[in-house]
């Protein structure tokens, strides 16, 4: 009987097209880990895309091998075949037109003569036989590259790679490692396994580039013996370290950095300092020469700095189609759903970082997240 591992590699060689997806939220260990895998079916000779919704799309991991490659959206996942029967007639010429809402061929025969029963339509084949899920807890996590067409996911054999304990188990195959601290140490353990010759200098940079976003540069609680020992091992396979930590930690913008210190001058905290949160205001984005992106590297900030803290909230003024509202940012440590904790609002993202919206002044909001947190916490045991 095949192990896991076999039955992965089993499949990708019998798959003709693959696609490999990750969540929405762009997280670094996602995008890197993914663009790895990617870049190894390439050197397999496979046909591969890689594709994952818009939603949290940012540039901070541009620098990576094939990051262009990345698209935004499924298009023609399908064909559509209507067929003629021809057995009593000879085509002449085919022609269409669009009418309005409509779509029509005309079909003139050379020889005898179509009826309507000649003809008939059905769905063809999905141009994938192979989907590659990696870093996601849940199919609904991928955002639009699922709701655009669910079935394709339920016809299509799905191998589900993650680390997450929280992982839905929704795959054919379902490679979840829990005592891993990122998907890029997942990859490197199933690729290194069967295709270590695979590993070459740029598919080394993507799973360290994963590993070290995930750590924060080796600065949070899940840094493990392997994890070290794992990006030895890269390293020494000719990862570009110095350009993954100076594109990610030492490349900050200006305004970045004065946004940043608009935050730290409004930092509060619960009694227990468990719970932490900072206010941005409209005017802090322009006087900064920032945008709504930017809370991404200050949220991040927030948690290689603030060790002790399990919760932590960006709450910021924000405009939607000439609309203001007030959006939070909400991340938690790794064993804390920050989905459960702002369910009441429709969060989206994935368990530990979620965006979500309140049409409310900034005060406002700020004084009604504040409190829902702390209770939900309190409920949670957290």
């Amino acid at each position: 009987m095949l192990n896991q591992e076999q039955q992965i590699f089993e499949q990708i060689e019998k798959a003709n097209s693959i696609l490999v997806t990750f969540n929405k939220t762009w997280n670094g260990d996602s995008q890197a880990s993914a663009l790895a895998l990617f870049l190894v079916l390439k050197k397999m000779g496979k046909n591969v895309s890689l594709a994952a919704d818009s939603f949290g799309r940012n540039s901070t991991f541009g620098f990576l091998p094939s990051f262009n490659n990345i698209e935004t959206r499924l298009d023609n996942l399908r064909k559509f075949i209507i067929s003629v029967n021809i057995a009593n007639a000879k085509v002449g010429q085919v022609k269409y037109k669009i009418q309005e809402d409509s779509l029509d061929f005309i079909i003139s025969p050379k020889e005898g003569f179509f009826s309507s029963e000649d003809v008939k339509a059905k769905s063809g084949d999905f141009k994938y036989d192979l989907v590659i899920v990696i870093d996601t807890e849940d199919l609904e996590s991928l955002g639009s590259i699922y709701d655009s067409d669910t079935e394709f996911f339920y016809k299509v054999p799905i191998i589900n790679i993650d680390h997450h304990s929280s992982n839905e188990s929704f795959g054919q195959i379902n490679y979840v490692s829990l005592t891993a601290s990122s998907s890029a140490e997942v990859i490197f353990e199933l690729v290194s396994e069967y295709a270590r010759d695979l590993i070459d200098e740029d598919v080394a940079t993507c799973l360290l580039a994963g590993i070290i976003s995930k750590t924060k540069n080796y600065k949070t609680a899940n840094v493990s013996p392997q994890l070290l020992n794992y990006s030895s091992q890269l390293i020494s396979m000719g990862a570009r370290r110095e350009e993954i930590v100076n594109k990610l930690y030492r490349s900050r913008s200006l305004g970045v950095l004065k946004l940043w210190g608009r935050v730290l001058a409004r930092l509060s905290n619960t009694d227990d300092k468990q719970i932490v949160w900072s206010v941005l205001s409209g005017a802090d984005f322009d006087k900064t020469d920032t945008v709504e992106d930017d809370v991404n590297e200050v949220i991040d900030e927030l948690v290689v700095n603030i060790p002790e803290a399990k919760i932590m909230m960006l709450i910021f003024e924000s405009k939607e189609n000439n609309q203001e509202m007030t959006k939070v940012m909400l991340s938690t440590i790794k064993n804390i759903s920050a989905m459960k904790l702002a369910k009441e609002y429709n969060p989206e993202g994935s368990m530990n970082i979620v965006k979500f919206k309140i049409n409310k002044t900034l005060k406002e909001a700020e004084k009604e997240i504040v409190e829902h947190i702390k209770n939900k916490a309190k409920d949670l045991s957290i």
